[in-house]
């Protein structure tokens, strides 16, 4: 059973907090839509938490990061990514088990943005649903995008593509992406055979990003024995942005984004493009150096009974 309360959160006085025997997620409806927290009950908060002095300026005024999950629509441009979202947003209570945030329509944009996100009855899972409406008079080009900071000293870990002999299989398997200040050689940065993966270093201020088609449709943070899972859809069919990625992540000394997008798609005023996403946590994993003893661990929670239907 799920309860809805009213709480106070990181200095926010009007946060609702969903909870249940296992989990608890904390959205927050003084800035937004955000979630704030996702934690197992008892545990520390998986998701980053930042402070005011965290901004990228821009033309709109100052775009606070603040952590957590948010809602953004790419290509990524400045700046248009960076309207703030430091507004109150309206609230609804869905059911008994659900929230939905709306925020204000972008002015700058015309887009309005809303999240509904939902915590299962039993056990960690939340569904998080991204929707993005035009309200303007022309039609735009875009992709909901939906980047989760995440609580620093962790590792971003996804997949790579099942090996196939060359015997077999001779067009490639899918594209990896750098942006033009990402070092393929940094050591935060390990390519395995069946995972790659991104962790975060302090004393590393550098800025790496890196994209991918992730067509097994999951990724996942590990920290100090807290394992954040999110899955996410992928249409063979449709064309996603940024050389074909569905899924991004992006660290700089102890920040780290766990990032899925959706596809491109023309929304004709009045029209909206929806995104869905699912989260699980879980408790006491372990980290392995050898991908074949981190697949022991990993593949029965992000493939077996854990993993839910999405599409």
């Amino acid at each position: 059973m799920v309860s809805i309360s009213r709480a106070e959160f990181r200095g926010w006085p009007n946060c609702f907090q969903l909870d249940n025997s296992a989990a608890q997620v904390i959205v927050t409806s003084d800035i937004g839509p955000r979630i704030a927290c996702y934690r197992l009950n008892g545990s520390e908060n998986i998701l980053g938490e930042l402070g005011p002095e965290e901004v990228v300026p821009s033309e709109f005024g100052d775009y606070h990061l603040w952590g957590g999950h948010r809602l953004w629509h790419a290509p990524e441009g400045r700046p248009r990514s960076y309207v703030p979202d430091d507004a109150p947003v309206a609230v609804e209570l869905v059911g008994e088990d659900a929230v939905r945030l709306s925020q204000r329509v972008e002015q700058e944009t015309g887009i309005l943005k809303e999240m509904l996100v939902r915590l299962d009855s039993e056990g960690s899972g939340v569904t998080v649903e991204h929707r993005l409406t035009n309200t303007g008079i022309w039609p735009v080009e875009l992709a909901p995008w939906s980047p989760t900071i995440m609580r620093g000293g962790g590792v971003t870990i996804f997949p790579n593509e099942p090996f196939i002999p060359e015997e077999e299989k001779v067009l490639p398997a899918r594209p990896i992406v750098v942006w033009h200040y990402t070092n393929l050689g940094d050591p935060r940065l390990t390519f395995g055979d069946r995972y790659i993966r991104l962790r975060t270093d302090a004393s590393r201020p550098r800025q790496i990003k890196l994209g991918a088609m992730n067509k097994q449709g999951w990724a996942a943070y590990l920290c100090e024995g807290a394992l954040f899972v999110k899955w996410f859809p992928f249409f063979e069919d449709e064309t996603y942005p940024d050389y074909g990625c569905n899924f991004e992540t992006y660290t700089a000394a102890d920040f780290m984004e766990v990032e899925s997008l959706g596809p491109m798609v023309t929304l004709a005023p009045g029209s909206r493009t929806t995104h869905t996403e699912r989260w699980a946590l879980f408790a006491d994993v372990s980290e392995h150096q050898k991908d074949e003893d981190l697949a022991a661990v990993l593949e029965p929670l992000v493939s077996g009974a854990a993993q839910p239907a999405i599409g």
